[in-house]
């Protein structure tokens, strides 16, 4: 596994938006639906929503949404590592939640670790396949939400393809507008 710090956010959102928004022949949607999941920005990489101001205490909002976490799944066990923070502890404890896509987590930890200064985001929990993350800062409007959701979909598609109905990036980005957590899951 490589360093989180060896990698650029920025550009590995931009290149995982363009390999999950190719459309193949033997692809199971026609090009017009498949394009339609990730309107309107279709193949075009739309870039980073701005970074928020974050007027709520991260770790306190981590805290509370770790006992709400708990209470909702109380088989959860607690993990210490050493590490400077949630984002570099993924890649320090070996955390392979989304090996399907990329065996090397110091990639999506780069992401999260960006996650946390623009969002003010702190890992609460992972699992064999899943990241929670609290949200101090979260998407307000409609445009930022969009915005965000396209990260959400670079970074773990499996939200939009395989989440809640309608499976595209408008109805994803409804769903996490002042949302204080973001939950993913990889297949």
């Amino acid at each position: 596994m490589s360093s989180p710090t060896g990698h650029d956010p920025v550009g590995l959102l931009a290149q995982w938006w363009t390999t999950y928004t190719a459309v193949h022949e033997d692809d199971m949607l026609d090009t017009d639906r498949r394009l339609a999941v990730t309107a309107p920005f279709g193949q075009t990489w739309p870039g980073l929503a701005s970074r928020r101001e974050i007027v709520t205490r991260p770790d306190h909002l981590a805290a509370e949404y770790a006992q709400a976490f708990l209470a909702d799944h109380p088989q959860t066990r607690l993990g210490l590592v050493i590490a400077e923070s949630g984002a570099e502890a993924l890649t320090v404890a070996g955390w392979s939640g989304p090996c399907n896509y990329d065996n090397d987590t110091a990639k999506f930890s780069a992401v999260v670790r960006d996650w946390e200064h623009r969002f003010g985001a702190r890992v609460v929990a992972v699992g064999f396949s899943t990241l929670h993350l609290s949200i101090a800062s979260p998407p307000m409007d409609e445009h930022e939400a969009l915005l965000v959701a396209a990260e959400h979909f670079a970074f773990c598609p499996d939200n939009i393809w395989q989440g809640s109905r309608p499976y595209t990036l408008a109805a994803y980005a409804e769903r996490i507008t002042r949302a204080r957590h973001w939950d993913f899951w990889w297949d």
